[in-house]
């Protein structure tokens, strides 16, 4: 029986929150301390319910008890592929005394569901599947291929969605609609990450003889001061982004001594701190290491006694995709439809699995349901009405963008 829109939005809608809340309820913040403390529960779970939807499962394991889900669906037909993307991982609930709801119950408190993983991003991964299970259930014509990537470990060092592309899932997907907390804004820019660790070597001593040691927290504040006039100059050189604002250089943690016990009377050996770097499209993370280097060089000149070195532990580019590219089209014309408005563009302030995908060559766009500022906060939530419209617009971007080609043949 052919349903009317309006009751195939509600079957939906009622459908996401009901799989939203079965998500939250399978805990799957990544402690690998306890024997159920990853995604493998959950990741099990979601496998299964795909297979009863008809859809073809491959499951890898990742790490040990830490495994991706990947859903194939070939509508037999020659065309492109759409990639859809949602992790099974989510942050600590932290403490659970502070939370009004108990994080892991998904519990429905007027119009909105509260939870870790409500809004980032079990929320929207159950719209992905909803979307995709409506449409083979309502039997809509496309071709190619929509894959559905469920990867472990986004809220870390993604070692997931780097899996999955080393595998060769992303070989041959020709656009990616990356399932995030956005409010349904249309978000084609993400910035870039780039961590790095640096350590100052000293002289351990007693600080009241300092002229025996060499302090390494001197150099280190040179070197903190340095950063604070690269970051101007590459806001100056730069500008401020339209969606990502501007790029930053954050110390986020400074340690001396960079290991073992602090005392008030001993000048550490080492000193440590570590920099959190937020760039836009126009840097070139090279150029910035390059910037770095020539800062430790500066210093070397003036002092024979500074002796620093750098790690980088994460190197993520940012990413930018062209508002005419047919997988930010599709999402386009899916939001204006479903919202009955224009649709907002914006960027992610951070980086997601996209980012990936992005490096692989994958155009990617980012939208989901959930307020942009509630991820990671005690008392997290999505709105019902909110999981209804994401599902439909990954519903509708999903026929836009696999029968774009037919359409152009007719006209």
């Amino acid at each position: 029986m052919n349903l009317t829109k309006t009751d195939q939005l509600k079957r939906d809608h009622e459908r996401a929150v009901s799989l939203t809340q079965q998500l939250v309820q399978i805990p799957s913040v990544y402690r690998p301390e306890e024997p159920d403390g990853n995604e493998e529960k959950v990741a099990h779970f979601t496998a299964d319910y795909l297979r009863d939807l008809g859809i073809d499962v491959y499951v890898e394991e990742v790490e040990p008890g830490r495994p991706n889900v990947i859903g194939v669906i070939d509508s037999g037909k020659p065309g492109k592929t759409l990639l859809f993307e949602g992790h099974t991982d989510v942050v600590t609930e932290g403490d659970r005394e502070s939370w009004k709801y108990d994080p892991f119950a998904a519990q429905i408190v007027d119009g909105r569901m509260y939870g870790r993983g409500t809004n980032d991003t079990k929320g929207n991964l159950a719209c992905m599947i909803t979307a995709v299970q409506s449409i083979l259930e309502d039997t809509e014509t496309f071709t190619g291929k929509i894959v559905l990537c469920i990867p472990v470990d986004e809220e870390r060092m993604m070692i997931g969605i780097k899996h999955f592309i080393k595998q060769g899932w992303a070989d041959d997907v020709d656009g990616a609609i990356i399932c995030e907390p956005e409010e349904n804004q249309i978000c084609v820019a993400q910035r870039g990450a780039l961590r790095i660790r640096i350590t100052v070597n000293g002289k351990m001593a007693h600080g009241a003889i300092s002229w025996s040691g060499i302090n390494p927290n001197w150099r280190m504040a040179k070197i903190i001061t340095a950063l604070e006039a690269l970051e101007k100059e590459e806001q100056e050189m730069h500008g401020e982004h339209p969606y990502l604002k501007w790029p930053s250089i954050t110390p986020t943690i400074v340690q001396a001594p960079a290991t073992g016990d602090a005392q008030i009377n001993v000048i550490p050996e080492k000193a440590m701190t570590t920099l959190d770097i937020r760039t836009i499209p126009s840097q070139d993370h090279d150029n910035i290491i390059q910037k770095i280097e020539a800062i430790f060089k500066k210093l070397k000149i003036a002092d024979d006694d500074f002796d620093a070195d750098y790690e980088i532990i994460e190197n993520r580019p940012a990413t930018e995709t062209d508002q005419a590219n047919p997988v930010v089209s599709a999402v386009h014309d899916a939001v204006k439809a479903t919202l009955d408005k224009e649709p907002d563009y914006n960027g992610v302030p951070g980086a997601t699995d996209g980012t990936f995908l992005h490096i692989h060559g994958v155009p990617i766009v980012t939208t989901g349901a959930g307020d942009r500022e509630v991820p990671h906060q005690i008392n997290e939530y999505v709105d019902l009405n909110e999981l209804g419209e994401t599902t439909e617009i990954y519903r509708q971007a999903a026929l836009n963008f696999l029968n774009e080609d037919d359409k152009n043949r007719g006209s």
